[in-house]
């Protein structure tokens, strides 16, 4: 069944005397003006959808004197005399209408029989303060979204879903907002995010909700027992900084520890880095939150606590690991409560990760690195066969600097520096097509052969790589940057073919890690978030504390060690041998795009080592090509070497594209399993200057910065949703 989406927008406003903001006295009547569409025959009834004016705060309200309420309907035939035009609504909101068909292109006008939105809106019965400022811009759009459905036989108003509301069939992929939005890899952490945006939150106060909700409701790839990248953009500063809470080896760690026992890597207590996930969120929330940290805690304690349903994708992950689970007591009490697997559509429960959300709410991360949170998980993983202590909890630190920049195709990228591999990757593959000297090199088939050439070699350069605390890489780091390096890259490319793997200079064997989510978050100031966070494999280590039920990682096995074999046959890499406290090497690229220095777009993946292939391909996509932000966001391929991804819901190249591929020597082999992106993007056209205090924040140069329409796309293929504000 295909959905087919489009979207109008109309505004509705009040506009008081001068020096006066005043509340309308008595119910009153608006209706919308530029609706320029008509329905087929189909359309039945009234829709009507009410709410509060929720999204400002209630001191707001009190000195502005706005309307309390309101209530919006869809109506049919010609409007009523003597209903006001040509006013405008505080706040925004989404109507999703439904029909069996749509004529979109009648050009009937609602004042000549078509249809038309009807808003009523009621007084809180409080006059506003005199001489306040005077309200009479574009603050409130209505976005209505027309759905083409062949299933559905009625017209209905869909409604905001609770958190822990999954609807079959809901198309809500992609979301615009002027004031907010959230793209998670769960429709829930989004709207949990949002929701925090909507209370006056900064999108690092969203990017603490949203994390710790996806590390309830998405345990095989996410929680408070694993690690991630953030990268936080500040619109009162233009400053954007990288928070790097990666895990980091024991100290009891050596290179040589896995040598007889090389499964103890990538399985068991053993494979668990120090976390350090709860103290990059903490570091972050102190530098740039408004809400109080336990407050942000509260969603996701309800879910672990009160019990959530189980997406498709987390259920996927729980068959296909059901002897691990089975093998752990930890996970079995979580995952197979009555000795059963439990399948998506359950319900599932964590109480005791619910009991240590708890204690770090009320008590800060110091609970988990330096309390009985921590001592308790410490006693589990030892128990477990690991070698965590306390003193490596306690001695954990966040790193935080600058984020990298790179100048390339028009844009610039801002991301985390190693022991990320994902921005410097990013700089390479975009500085190769920007010395083709046209962005037409990266269109069409061709432009794909390039890109996987591309890609082949950036990966091979990358795992020269490592944490430049413990290894020397600023050689690599200088070419992955530089655009003549890049030029000679590019001249090794050739539009006729490919070639065997030796020709791609690959010294070593290739990273491979797993797992991850990510989120994008833009607030209404544009302060931006890009965030991914991960355990690794489906539920990291394979074991769940049993008494604080958090999932240790397993991110020991992203290091290199130097008795592994690899099915590629190159050595491993020293620069990524473990040592005491070092980070391993990763593929994940949390990025920032700005266009002169204005927020164009944020963009991230999970799925490890396709990563990086898919956010590049996903800006290639939109900000080269051109593509709509739902169509840039699903990669057609991701590779490496000469692999071509094929996602499980079948969007796959097409037979031109194929036989062009397999004509220049590109093996085909299709895989149900890739990167999974999520995207924001604003409109840089017509953007509205703010110059006035907007969620808390006072900005002198707001009126710098660009306040265009913002467009959030979550990835359908893992439960993702955006949300708005």
């Amino acid at each position: 069944m295909r959905t087919v989406w489009q979207t109008v927008t109309t505004s509705v406003s009040f506009v008081a005397p001068a020096g006066y903001l005043l509340l309308p006295s008595a119910r009153s009547s608006y209706i919308t003006t530029g609706l320029n569409w008509g329905f087929a025959q189909e359309m039945m009834g009234v829709c009507e959808i009410s709410g509060n004016f929720g999204n400002f705060g209630a001191a707001d309200f009190a000195s502005f004197g706005m309307p309390a309420s309101f209530s919006i309907q869809l109506k049919r035939g010609k409007a009523e005399s003597g209903l006001n035009w040509k006013r405008r609504l505080l706040n925004t909101e989404k109507l999703i209408f439904k029909a069996d068909s749509v004529d979109l292109l009648s050009h009937q006008s609602s004042g000549q029989g078509g249809t038309y939105v009807l808003v009523i809106v009621e007084p809180a019965g409080v006059v506003a303060m005199s001489h306040g400022q005077e309200r009479q811009f574009v603050i409130f759009n209505i976005v209505v979204a027309i759905v083409v459905d062949n299933s559905s036989s009625h017209w209905g108003v869909k409604k905001e879903s609770k958190y822990n509301e999954r609807k079959e069939g809901e198309n809500t992929d992609i979301i615009e907002s002027e004031h907010g939005v959230v793209a998670a890899d769960d429709g829930r952490c989004s709207e949990i995010g949002a929701s925090t945006l909507r209370k006056g939150g900064h999108a690092v106060d969203a990017a603490v909700a949203t994390a710790l909700c996806l590390g309830v409701v998405h345990p095989m790839s996410s929680g408070i027992g694993g690690g991630g990248f953030m990268v936080v953009r500040s619109s009162s500063t233009s400053e954007t900084k990288a928070f790097d809470s990666r895990e980091t080896a024991p100290s009891a760690a050596s290179q040589n520890m896995y040598e007889n026992n090389p499964s103890a890597k990538a399985r068991g207590a053993l494979s668990m880095g120090v976390p350090g996930e709860l103290a990059g969120l903490h570091e972050a929330w102190l530098k740039y939150g408004r809400l109080p940290w336990r407050t942000l805690f509260q969603p996701a304690i309800r879910l672990a606590k009160d019990g959530f349903i189980i997406a498709p994708c987390l259920g996927t992950a729980i068959k296909e690991s059901e002897k691990m689970i089975m093998a752990d007591p930890g996970l079995r009490k979580v995952l197979a409560p009555n000795g059963e697997l439990l399948h998506a559509g359950d319900t599932i429960y964590n109480v005791e990760l619910s009991r240590s959300l708890e204690a770090v709410a009320e008590q800060g991360p110091q609970a988990f690195f330096n309390g009985t949170v921590g001592e308790n998980f410490v006693k589990d993983v030892r128990a477990a066969g690991g070698i965590l202590t306390m003193e490596d909890m306690q001695n954990y630190k966040v790193e935080v600097n600058d984020a990298m920049a790179v100048n390339a195709m028009g844009y610039t990228i801002l991301g985390m520096p190693p022991p990320s591999s994902g921005t410097l990757g990013m700089s390479l593959v975009l500085n190769i097509f920007d010395s083709y000297g046209t962005p037409d090199a990266a269109k069409g088939s061709l432009g794909l052969h390039r890109l996987i050439e591309a890609i082949k070699h950036m990966l091979a350069i990358r795992m020269n790589l490592g944490d430049p605390d413990f290894v020397n890489i600023s050689k690599y780091m200088s070419d992955m940057l530089s655009p003549s390096y890049a030029k000679r890259i590019q001249q090794k490319i050739f539009d006729n073919s490919t070639f065997p793997p030796d020709y791609y200079m690959n010294r070593w064997n290739q990273l491979n890690d797993h797992g991850t989510s990510h989120f994008c978050i833009v607030d209404a100031d544009r302060n931006a978030v890009s965030m991914t966070t991960t355990v690794n494999y489906y539920f990291g280590a394979g074991i769940l504390s049993p008494s604080t039920g958090i999932v240790l990682n397993n991110e020991m096995n992203d290091f290199s060690t130097p008795t592994e074999n690899s099915p590629d046959k190159f050595p491993p890499t020293p620069a990524n041998f473990i040592q005491p406290n070092k980070r391993p090497l990763s593929s994940m690229t949390p990025i920032i795009i700005l266009k002169d220095n204005q927020l164009a777009g944020v963009i991230g993946g999970s799925g490890g080592i396709y990563i990086i292939p898919a956010v590049v391909q996903v800006f290639l996509n939109h900000f080269i090509l051109g593509m709509n932000p739902l169509a840039a966001l699903i990669p057609n391929v991701v590779l490496f070497e000469n692999l071509t991804v094929v996602d499980g819901h079948h969007i796959e190249l097409s037979q031109e594209r194929k036989t062009f591929l397999e004509e220049r020597g590109h093996e085909l082999k299709e895989k149900t399993s890739g990167a999974v992106c999520q995207l924001v993007v604003q409109t840089l056209s017509n953007p509205i200057y703010m110059g006035r205090r907007i969620g808390g924040e006072s900005n002198p140069q707001n009126h710098k910065v660009f306040h265009g329409m913002l467009t959030a796309v979550s990835d359908p293929r893992k439960d993702g949703r955006p949300a708005a504000v």
